[in-house]
Order: C-alpha cells, then sequence, then structure tokens
C-alpha cells in the first residue's frame, strides 16, 4: 500500500490542505493519504496558544468524511506528547507500510534541517514538497503541483475573531463543527 503522510498542526484545515492531500493522491497513486493531527506541536508549541488536539482532529475528520482515500489520522494524538514526524513515519513502518510518502511544504522543507532525528526521515519516506511562493523546494526533492490557493490557517482563525464568514474556505461538515464547539471565538 502506497501512504501519503501530510501532517501537521490544521488549526484549522481548510481547502489548501485538501487540494495538497488530493494533489498528492492523485499525482503519486496513492492508496491513502493520511492527514495527521499534531497531538503538541513541538515548533509552534508556546508561541500562540492552539486549539485543543482532539477538536483539531474531529474538525479534520468531517473536513475528510467525504474524500475518497484521505484520512484523518490520529496516530500522534494516541501516541501522546510532542510530534516528531520522524516517530510517526516509523510507527507506520512498523505497522507494516514500507512505502510512504511525507508530502510538506516548502517552507517546512527548508527547515527540516531543524527537525528532531531530521537525517532519518528521508530513509523512512519520500519527500514530495509542496511549492509555496516565496519559498523554493530544496534542490532533489520531488515536487508536486497544486494550485495555490491564498489561504492560511492564521487567516481564517482571525476572520472568527473578526465575525467574517469562512464558508467555501473550510468544506461545511467542519465548520459546522468548527461553530458547534465555539473554536476560533477568541
Amino acid at each position: 500500500m502506497r501512504i501519503g503522510v501530510f501532517g501537521g498542526t490544521f488549526d484549522p484545515v481548510h481547502i489548501g490542505h485538501l487540494a495538497v492531500a488530493v494533489a498528492a493522491r492523485h499525482a503519486l497513486a496513492l492508496d491513502r493519504v493520511l492527514l495527521v493531527v499534531a497531538n503538541v506541536p513541538w515548533q509552534k508549541a508556546g508561541t500562540r496558544p492552539l486549539t485543543p488536539a482532539e477538536d483539531r482532529y474531529a474538525v479534520v475528520d468531517a473536513a475528510v468524511a467525504d474524500l475518497d482515500g484521505i484520512e484523518a489520522s490520529r496516530i500522534e494524538l494516541d501516541r501522546g506528547g510532542p510530534s516528531y514526524t520522524v516517530e510517526t513515519l516509523e510507527a507506520l513502518r512498523a505497522d507494516g507500510h514500507p512505502d510512504l510518502f511525507l508530502v510538506l511544504g516548502a517552507d517546512a522543507a527548508a527547515n527540516l534541517h531543524t527537525w528532531v532525528r531530521a537525517d532519518d526521515v528521508p530513509a523512512l519516506a519520500e519527500l514530495v514538497v509542496v511549492p509555496r511562493p516565496g519559498s523554493a523546494p530544496p534542490a532533489g526533492m520531488r515536487t508536486l503541483d497544486v494550485p495555490h490557493l491564498d489561504v492560511s490557517s492564521s487567516d481564517l482563525r482571525a476572520r472568527v475573531v473578526d465575525g467574517r464568514p469562512l464558508d467555501v474556505l473550510v468544506p461545511a461538515a467542519a465548520l459546522r463543527l468548527i461553530r458547534e464547539r465555539g473554536l476560533y471565538a477568541g
């Protein structure tokens, strides 16, 4: 089985994330793409308030419910503690998934050297980089062509606080859950 691993804080998940997941599944002929919700995103911890991991997972799960081959993964929530990609890849390998593709944005790829056990990551999964405006993918890494959608989780959080709509930017089922739980309202 060919598995795409697309991790993130997903605070909240949005159409840009889903466009990447769908494009990766198609372009790489993947059986599944896992949107791996970070339990404690160690590089963001303490920089801003984070929505509880269980809420972020529930919103991602709602967002992907109708997408064939795209799944929310709670592997990092179930493991607990800080979320390290290398540990997630090792766990997936141990569960019998040797054919892994790690999908990451060009900004994350450029900072890969700062990750815990960064040198082990390329041995566990093929790295697939999504170019972003202003961030060139590192040389030698496979790239994934995805239409650029100018949407970010930080902008979406600000929209909620300001009372602006998230309609169309977040899948309807995920948006309903955000509203029901009163997430991002400040």
